[in-house]
């Protein structure tokens, strides 16, 4: 990912010299348990902890894979000149590539989502902190993006924690089925290599054992992974596109913080514009790129191809890169969010009254008029509203179908604002169990 969209402590987990870090921890704990066994001399296992404080050349093992043509060969020459060849003689004893490769590309996914799951309680603490400071805060719920009933921001933004907070679940769940390693030899079968192997290695990694693995991890672990991905990429977009709609002109109930100095336009000075959640809508899109991909890594030729291998090589870093800069991004743009009370109420009552037309529509019935009769009287005075700007409650009160079923007491009473907020601490205390 390129360096605008990323952030330190998540790209290094993508490095190459962390990747060979993590291949010699494998290669140096299966010998360990090889020595443990008996397997091999335990002077051997020893002369490998030798490299435990070793910064593996990464140009050279790209020289060298540029005769071998097989990276996790290079990999082992290198560590064998480092150790000396007689101590490597029993390095990757009977295990296969894939063992080193899948076990290191889970634990980088691990990694990954430790850093992301941290993200997103960040961002839970901000989503709450501003559904609390809002809790009261009213303004216009929209459906089609038309006028409905009035809601709160409080209540936005307990929305988007209440799905932020499955999110932190679907993570954490995401985290466990991806955090299993493979050290099972060709075709998985252990031939080769003690199962004891794979067990000492995965838990010195914190994984546990492929209950039953190919010559590779199976990739419906990792598809599930990156649908998760995708799935809180899309949560973020929605955020971001709420903010969006709020920022624009004929809205303006909230908008991103404006910093000295900054500017919105090189033509048109006078410019503020959501730039920061546009760009998490398009930072959303690249992390729902890579589903359809892991998606299609699930189906492999036998027991092992690569058709994976390239994906995979892109997806990872890419797509944890971007969404861990989008989290942080996200928690910024919530944390600094000005919100413009004055001009939500403003909005709500742009059209003078319409939004309360479903009380008053109930009230009819509840008066013994049927509900096609009192949708129509309602309705009639509504579009009195949209198309000359009459104000609702005068011409409810100048109806005398209306008033024959309603007194003016009862109709005035149908336009307050706390009869649309009764409920607010209800929902709060589902949301966040307090």
């Amino acid at each position: 990912m390129i360096p605008r969209y990323s952030r330190p402590e998540m790209v290094a987990i993508w490095s190459p010299e962390t990747k060979f870090r993590i291949w010699y921890e494998i290669e140096a704990h299966a010998c360990e348990a090889m020595a443990n066994l008996g397997v091999i001399p335990r002077e051997n296992a020893d002369a490998v902890w030798k490299a435990k404080d070793v910064e593996f050349d990464v140009a050279r093992i790209d020289e060298i894979e540029a005769v071998t043509k097989h990276d996790v060969i290079a990999f082992l020459t290198h560590l064998a000149e480092h150790i000396g060849s007689e101590e490597a003689r029993f390095v990757h004893q009977g295990m296969t590539s894939s063992d080193v490769l899948d076990t290191c590309f889970n634990v980088q996914l691990v990694r990954a989502s430790d850093i992301l799951i941290e993200d997103i309680k960040a961002l839970l603490a901000a989503l709450k902190r501003r559904a609390y400071e809002h809790k009261d805060t009213v303004r216009i719920g929209r459906s089609h993006g038309i006028h409905a009933e009035p809601t709160t921001m409080g209540l936005t933004f307990a929305r988007f924690y209440a799905e932020m907070d499955r999110n932190l679940n679907r993570m954490e769940k995401a985290r466990f089925e991806i955090a299993t390693g493979a050290v099972s030899g060709a075709v998985g079968t252990f031939a080769n290599i003690d199962p004891r192997i794979e067990e000492h290695v995965c838990a010195q990694l914190g994984l546990e054992p492929e209950p039953i693995s190919t010559q590779v991890i199976p990739r419906d672990r990792h598809a599930a992974f990156f649908a998760t991905l995708g799935v809180i990429g899309s949560s973020i977009e929605n955020i971001a596109t709420e903010i969006r709609h709020m920022q624009r002109t004929e809205v303006l109930e909230a908008e991103e913080f404006f910093s000295a100095g900054q500017k919105g336009s090189s033509a048109m000075p006078h410019k503020r514009n959501p730039v920061l959640t546009e760009n998490l809508t398009g930072l959303a899109r690249l992390v729902r790129m890579a589903v359809v991909p892991a998606m299609e890594n699930v189906a492999l030729w036998h027991e092992r191809d690569i058709s994976h291998s390239s994906v995979e090589r892109n997806i990872g870093p890419d797509t944890t890169i971007t969404l861990d800069f989008a989290l942080a991004r996200l928690i910024s743009v919530v944390d600094k969010l000005v919100i413009y009370p004055d001009n939500m109420l403003a909005n709500m009552n742009k059209f003078r009254g319409l939004v309360m037309s479903q009380r008053v529509l109930l009230a009819l019935t509840q008066a013994g008029v049927s509900r096609e009769d009192s949708y129509k009287m309602v309705q009639r005075n509504a579009m009195k509203v949209w198309e000359e700007g009459k104000d609702f409650k005068t011409e409810l009160l100048g109806d005398q179908d209306v008033l024959a079923a309603l007194s003016a007491e009862d109709i005035e009473e149908k336009f307050d604002l706390g009869y649309h907020t009764k409920h607010v601490d209800t929902i709060f205390a589902r949301v966040f169990k307090e």
